[in-house]
């Protein structure tokens, strides 16, 4: 098929296939190339997550999380039903266990009223009893829109719609993108196993983004640092204490939703995940090291300047990933029967979060464009509950800025 395409996307993890393959249903006759570096797709966050399908409730009104979570939620079940996706729109509660927790806890249901989340209500402790019978908690939200899938199979689905629907255009695995050079119109794309052109570029690298971005010369104060969640998994035992999911209230003074339980799509139950800074921005072991990630982190200021204001959060979500007694006093918070032998240690994820240089994590999506270039610079969660929405928006950008329908 040669080398030239009319756009090359760099990433295959949900949003870049979803943007892929948004553009390409707008544009059909355009000869689009994906490009992933892993052998397969969906190989970091997207493969790694909790597999929740989120309801929108914990975002700031009017911002993108909450426009694009609500809309690519409805979107994605659609989605999902038409294509024989599993999928469980089971429900969760989200529980408060002290008085201290009530004003964020409304805080959260009153975001939810304003961003138009379909069912939520406030419940008492009979009700929280009824959901989850070995759930403790004083007052709570139930989301009943809030559900679980499994988004690696999401992903796989958009990947295999694009190169059946579109055969002009290819997503191929196994190509590291080394290099970017922008000539005039064209930009040349390097590999180890090839050199691909294009006229225009977008680039949704999840936990490589900001690298990317400097490939291009994008002038952005943001960095990605790494954060790995650990999770348990509920042993046969603990499972019968859990029939769906249960949510803490978060704490806002962190964008982590804090430990929680998951039934999943395949089956079983996680509980987790923690939060620690990462040496390895791809590691999922708990001693994976890279110097260079490592180097990369600690030569930003806004790294330190995020530890200075965290320094406590930090230690604490350490002694857990270390301690399995730890992260069962957590877990009990909600589920005071819970003993150690009702959990096992499961997987880990890594999220990557954009920093910026004075230390504060950026909140919301963020996506920037310049020249011929789109970057997704920051997608969080819930960027996979939200990726169709997301390749909405993106393709919205392209037809702007790249002159596409």
């Amino acid at each position: 098929m040669g080398n030239e395409y009319d756009l090359i996307l760099i990433g295959g993890g949900i949003v870049g296939l979803a943007t892929a393959f948004k553009i390409n249903s707008r544009n059909p006759d355009l000869k689009i190339l994906l490009l992933e570096k892993e052998d397969h797709v969906a190989a970091h966050q997207t493969g790694h997550n909790s597999g929740v399908i989120h309801s929108g409730i914990y975002y700031k009104p009017n911002s993108y999380k909450a426009r694009l979570c609500i809309s690519g939620r409805r979107e994605l079940v659609e989605f999902a039903k038409e294509h024989r996706i599993p999928h469980d729109i089971c429900g969760k509660v989200i529980v408060a266990t002290d008085p201290s927790e009530l004003t964020h806890m409304n805080r959260v249901f009153n975001n939810g009223l304003a961003n138009g989340v379909e069912g939520i209500e406030k419940i008492g402790i009979d009700r929280i009893k009824e959901i989850e019978p070995y759930c403790s908690g004083i007052e709570g939200i139930w989301v009943p829109c809030t559900g679980i899938i499994d988004f690696a199979s999401v992903a796989t689905k958009y990947k295999e719609i694009i190169e059946a629907r579109f055969p002009q255009s290819r997503v191929l695995t196994g190509y590291e993108v080394t290099g970017i050079d922008r000539q005039g119109d064209v930009t040349t794309v390097a590999t180890p196993r090839g050199i691909f052109k294009a006229k225009n570029i977008i680039a949704c690298a999840g936990l490589q983004a900001d690298r990317i971005a400097q490939k291009t010369g994008i002038d952005t104060d943001a960095r990605i640092i790494g954060f790995r969640g650990d999770y348990y998994d509920l042993s046969e035992k603990g499972m019968s204490k859990v029939r769906n999911l249960i949510y803490p209230v978060p704490d806002p003074k962190f964008p982590f939703l804090g430990v929680h339980f998951t039934r999943m799509i395949q089956g079983g139950v996680e509980c987790g995940p923690n939060a620690v800074f990462v040496f390895k921005r791809e590691g999922y072991g708990k001693t994976d090291f890279s110097l260079r990630d490592t180097a990369a982190a600690f030569g930003f200021k806004g790294t330190w300047k995020f530890f200075a204001k965290h320094w406590k959060f930090g230690i604490d979500e350490y002694q857990r990933a270390f301690s399995k007694r730890l992260f069962l006093d957590r877990l009990q918070k909600l589920i005071p029967s819970l003993q150690m032998d009702d959990i096992v240690p499961g997987r880990a994820g890594v999220r990557a979060m954009a920093v910026s240089s004075n230390g504060e994590m950026i909140d919301d999506f963020k996506i920037e464009q310049q020249g011929n270039m789109i970057h997704v610079l920051n997608a969080p969660s819930p960027a996979a509950t939200a990726s169709l929405a997301i390749g909405n928006e993106i393709a919205g950008m392209a037809s702007k800025q790249f002159g596409y329908n």
